[in-house]
């Protein structure tokens, strides 16, 4: 992972629902294994709320991790493809 993240290579709540669908990991699975509370991480994906930019790149971090490849193209974020 760079050393500091773009704004627009941030997560967005349609990316995260997408990978953790993928994965098949619950929101209690993601907590476990970011650190991030589970209440965090369903308010930031209904959209009700942005996380600070350091939990959105510890999100995408466990998601690149697990072996999901994100796409970002300008600030618009084009999902997301499997290696």
């Amino acid at each position: 992972m760079p050393a500091a993240l773009m704004v627009n290579e941030l997560l967005t709540a349609a990316q995260a629902r997408a990978a953790r669908a993928w994965l098949n990991w619950s929101k209690q699975e993601l907590a476990d294994r970011t650190g991030i509370s589970e209440k965090t991480i369903t308010r930031f994906e209904l959209g009700h709320s942005v996380p600070y930019a350091s939990t959105l790149a510890k999100m995408r971090l466990t998601f690149e991790e697990a072996g999901i490849c994100f796409q970002f193209e300008g600030a618009a974020a084009k999902g997301i493809r499997i290696r």
